[in-house]
Parts: structure tokens; sequence; C-alpha cells
């Protein structure tokens, strides 16, 4: 889920040629909910922003597992290989 718009998630999901859409909520209300958003510090500037986090959610909504660590580069097969 990305705090980007609707088109914008549309415009780079079709750029990629994802074969699923991507969530937005550009209001937030749902990030928050998840903690996702907050104070972020870049060279020593503050500012807030999203978390890089993953949610495994289960087929009743329930938080399966999650990962507050997130390496963009290898994350997808880090997942896939723990199962």
């Amino acid at each position: 889920m990305s705090a980007d718009s609707v088109k914008r998630q549309k415009n780079f999901s079709e750029k990629y040629n994802f074969p699923f859409p991507l969530l937005s909520d550009e209001s937030k209300e749902t990030i928050k909910a998840y903690g996702a958003w907050g104070k972020k510090k870049l060279y020593g500037r503050e500012y807030e922003g999203i978390f890089r986090y993953t949610y495994i959610i289960d087929e009743d909504g329930s938080i399966e597992k999650a990962y507050p660590k997130v390496k963009v580069k290898t994350h997808a097969l880090d997942i896939l290989n723990e199962k």
C-alpha cells in the first residue's frame, strides 16, 4: 500500500506489467493504523514518511507475520524462501 495517488499506482503497475493492482491510501488512514507512517531521518533532517513494512494477512484478515525490516532488493525472495 502506498500514500501515492491511485493514478500514480496504476501508472507504476502498468509500467512494470504487474498482473495485480497496487493499493493506494492517500489519506494515510490505513497506513497509520498499521504503524507504517512516522518520523524518519535522512542526512540529519527529520520528516514524516512511510516505513517499508510487510504484513502477511490471512484469509480471516488477521496478521500472520510482520516484517518491520525490509531489504527492497531481496525481500520478495526472502519471504518466498521461508515457506
